[in-house]
């Protein structure tokens, strides 16, 4: 029996997240490590368990993969969720490219001085309403399909509805303008997988609080203030 995927990350959201959903996605089981303390960071790192000394790292296949990008193209590949073609992959590797960039901003709001969460809150619906989910809606428009990209269900679809739901985390009516992307949210929410990952009791991680921030600030030694300067 194969090993089931062992994730090594904290215990939050943060840039493992995204492969979270792809497995889960997938259908597969997996297991978690959580980063807790800087000892345990430090002995990991002894051990040559993180290439480049960074998270996120998944033991997959016999494989310690790291860079979230090659870890999350290797199991959208194994599992049939990175197109039928090498043109498929290129416009799937685009449109997840733009929800990694919209969700990037969302990641960071969390280690945001009180003050500025608010106007960043505002630049997360601007971004979103006017630059990363119009496109999304064209896409659906023009090609009138279920999926984003060949009519089939994708790493590009899972992408997209986290993104989507991220932004309505801080901007409840963010779709509101969107019509056919909260068609999409509906339909992509009841493929089983996806709606399984979504009910209380799975491992999809909540809004990242106080405890999460200091815990990453601790591991990682981030003694610098994030700002929006």
């Amino acid at each position: 029996m194969a090993q089931k995927p062992k994730l090594y990350y904290f215990n939050g959201r943060g840039k493992m997240e995204s492969i979270r959903w792809l497995l889960a996605a997938a259908g597969v089981e997996f297991e978690e490590v959580f980063l807790e303390t800087r000892e345990q960071y430090e002995a990991l790192l002894k051990a040559e368990a993180f290439l480049f000394q960074q998270v996120p790292m998944v033991e997959i296949d016999g494989m310690k993969l790291v860079q979230t990008k090659a870890i999350q193209q290797y199991i959208a590949g194994k599992h049939n969720l990175y197109g039928k073609d090498l043109r498929e992959r290129a416009i799937i590797d685009m449109y997840v490219g733009g929800t990694t960039d919209l969700m990037d901003i969302i990641l960071l709001h969390p280690f945001l001085l009180p003050e500025e969460k608010k106007r960043h809150i505002e630049i997360i619906g601007q971004k979103a309403k006017n630059r990363y989910f119009p496109v999304y809606e064209k896409v659906l428009q023009d090609h009138g399909e279920t999926f984003l990209v060949g009519n089939q269900f994708s790493w590009a679809d899972i992408q997209l509805l986290e993104a989507i739901l991220m932004v309505e985390e801080k901007c409840p009516d963010i779709l509101s303008h969107f019509p056919l992307l909260q068609s999409f949210k509906k339909r992509i929410s009841e493929i089983p997988t996806i709606k399984a990952f979504q009910q209380p009791g799975s491992q999809r991680k909540p809004l990242p609080g106080d405890k999460y921030v200091a815990t990453v600030r601790t591991v990682l030694q981030m003694y610098n203030k994030v700002t929006l300067g």
